[in-house]
């Protein structure tokens, strides 16, 4: 998990990179919430359905989805399975059961439901995963949902990533409720809230709802509390609309990917030289990758900028 938590922040970085540098037209991060996005997809089996986000890149990652495949996508070469029709990170793959990203928010919720019970009138030993943020509990897609599976007993797992930020709406101006997880228990759906900041809650977690989901055939919701430490996308300055100390203070003092790298590191299993050698790694292969996407699909880049 720790290696797949490193290699999407290296991801990120690298594209974050390219995008400023003209080289792709958007790219978002996922910054602060690396833990949600591998413990959770650590957590599932590959027969779960995954209806994401646009900020889950990591449980493509971890099903096997290659840089190259990332890459294709962001540039929208002929190699992208969307042949370009869509706007850089919006995945998908059929092959890994992951539904093609929508930038429309929460629209991804009742579809997730009708394949859970889908999953359950076939006897299914799955169940279907869906992800949005705490601006998509504002949506009535949510409130629909939530009800559908409810009443249906569906097995399906809502994740929620409670960042704070529906790009510049605070939580605060969103709802005067307990946060998310009191909505699920309002509508007869098991819910809980979890630091989604701490990967081994977070896979114990999901691991534990994925059980209660496909053993009792009924929908959970997992409110993860995560930080957007990152801008909402390379469209966005979050610096005008909140403070750069509270963020600085997330980046290093509630890291996800630090803190679990200091438990591996006390467990003896990792190492200052293994961290340098991973990153510097994942690094020039990344790098290498994006040099060989643009020699191969050529377009009008800039020749003045440096890879």
């Amino acid at each position: 998990m720790y290696t797949g938590m490193v290699t999407l922040q290296v991801l990120d970085t690298v594209f974050y990179e390219a995008q400023r540098q003209g080289r792709i037209s958007f790219y978002v991060t996922t910054i602060g919430e690396e833990a949600i996005n591998i413990a959770s997809a650590a957590a599932l089996t590959m027969d779960d359905l995954v209806f994401p986000q646009y900020r889950e890149p990591g449980v493509l990652l971890w099903r096997g989805f290659t840089l190259q495949e990332f890459a294709n996508q962001c540039f929208g070469n002929k190699a992208d399975y969307g042949k370009g029709r869509q706007m850089p990170i919006h995945y998908g793959s059929n092959k890994l059961n992951y539904f093609t990203v929508s930038s429309t928010i929460a629209t991804q919720l009742p579809p997730a439901v009708g394949a859970a019970y889908s999953l359950k009138m076939d006897k299914q030993d799955a169940c279907a995963v869906t992800y949005f943020g705490d601006g998509g509990s504002s949506e009535g897609d949510f409130h629909a949902a939530l009800n559908f599976a409810a009443v249906m007993e569906a097995p399906v797992i809502f994740i929620c990533r409670n960042n704070g930020w529906a790009i510049s709406t605070p939580t605060s101006d969103q709802f005067r409720s307990d946060g998310v997880a009191i909505r699920g228990q309002a509508y007869g759906v098991k819910s809980i809230r979890v630091d989604g900041n701490d990967a081994l809650a977070m896979y114990n977690t999901v691991r534990a709802a994925r059980e209660m989901a496909i053993g009792e055939q009924k929908p959970v919701l997992i409110e993860a509390m995560t930080y957007r430490v990152g801008h909402h996308s390379t469209s966005d300055d979050s610096t005008k609309y909140r403070p750069a100390n509270e963020i600085e203070w997330w980046r290093m003092q509630k890291d996800p990917v630090n803190r679990l790298r200091k438990w591996i590191e006390r467990n003896g299993w990792w190492s200052s030289e293994a961290e340098s050698e991973l990153r510097i790694d994942v690094r020039k292969q990344q790098e290498k990758l994006l040099r060989e996407t643009i020699e191969r699909h050529p377009r009008d880049y800039p020749e003045d900028v440096p890879l």
